[in-house]
Parts: C-alpha cells; sequence; structure tokens
C-alpha cells in the first residue's frame, strides 16, 4: 500500500523529468496582440496593442528580400494586409504562425505571369543552421531566434492583422 502512494506521488515529478527541460509553450497574461506591424527593410517586427508596441524583434526575411512576392520559390517576403491563419506547434523551424499569403490579389497577380504564387508564409523560430546570425535565408518566411518565437507564439491569436512593409 505504501509502494502504490509513494508512486503515485512520485509519477508526476518522474514525467516531468522524462520531458526533456522546460516546454516551448509559455503562458501570455498580458494584453491582446490586436495587430502585427512587420517593417522589411528595418528588419525590424512589431506586436501592437493597439497604438502601443508591446514587444518588437529583430527578423530575418525570405533570401531575396527587396520587393512583394511574386511567385513561389522567388524568395521573397509579401507586403500587404494579411492575418494570421494557422498555428503549427510541431513546425520543423520550433514553433510557426501561418500568414495568409497568397490574398486573392496575390493569386491574379501570379496567374496573369502564369506562375503559382505559392504559400506557406509562416513567423517562424531558426534552426540551428542558422542561428549564427546569417541574415535574409528564408524563402519568404520571416525568422526570429526560438526563444522569441516561443514568446511571440504565446502572445499572438489566429485572426491577428499582419501588416508588411518595404
Amino acid at each position: 500500500m505504501l509502494d502504490r502512494r509513494f508512486f503515485l506521488l512520485a509519477l508526476p515529478f518522474v514525467l516531468s523529468a522524462c520531458a526533456g527541460g522546460p516546454s516551448k509553450f509559455k503562458v501570455y497574461k498580458g494584453p491582446p496582440v490586436t495587430r502585427i506591424l512587420v517593417f522589411k527593410q528595418a528588419r525590424r517586427m512589431h506586436l501592437m496593442h493597439f497604438d502601443r508596441p508591446l514587444a518588437s524583434y529583430d527578423i530575418h526575411l525570405g533570401f531575396a528580400p527587396v520587393g512583394h512576392k511574386e511567385f513561389e520559390g522567388d524568395g521573397r517576403t509579401p507586403e500587404g494586409e494579411y492575418i494570421i491563419d494557422r498555428r503549427n506547434p510541431d513546425s520543423r523551424f520550433h514553433l510557426s504562425l501561418g500568414v495568409s499569403y497568397p490574398n486573392e490579389a496575390d493569386i491574379a497577380r501570379a496567374k496573369a505571369a502564369g506562375r503559382d504564387p505559392g504559400g506557406d508564409i509562416f513567423i517562424h523560430g531558426r534552426p540551428k543552421r542558422w542561428q549564427n546570425g546569417k541574415n535574409d535565408w528564408t524563402w519568404g518566411c520571416i525568422a526570429v531566434t526560438d526563444e522569441e518565437m516561443e514568446i511571440i507564439y504565446s502572445m499572438v491569436r489566429d485572426g491577428t492583422p499582419i501588416s508588411i512593409f518595404p
């Protein structure tokens, strides 16, 4: 009987020890993020609560950072108005938040050029091979450090507008 009670009391501690350290899922209890502002030229992203910045981050962009994304594989990060439309807790880039690219105008522009607009644009963490500070290495996504992505992931909800400026 004593052994069984000891086992039941010890089980949560044993399981937490097997988890491999602190969770990548943080809890945020502050004011809601009402908009994300991305300034590509300045390589900065701001999480806003109306007109007040809650947090700001240095970012890395697509490998061809100048100009609006026009088609799949061009290495550009989109510009314009989008929303955060999905979450990926199992991203190969640590954690990621999906950006609603392409919108109708993006699709029409790519179609007129006979191209596929692409998709799968995310805000995400950085794999180890790019944590040495290499700039603008994504295929059009917005990258931050894994630690920063944990905070961003906890703060931003699906449906949050994101404005991406040149």
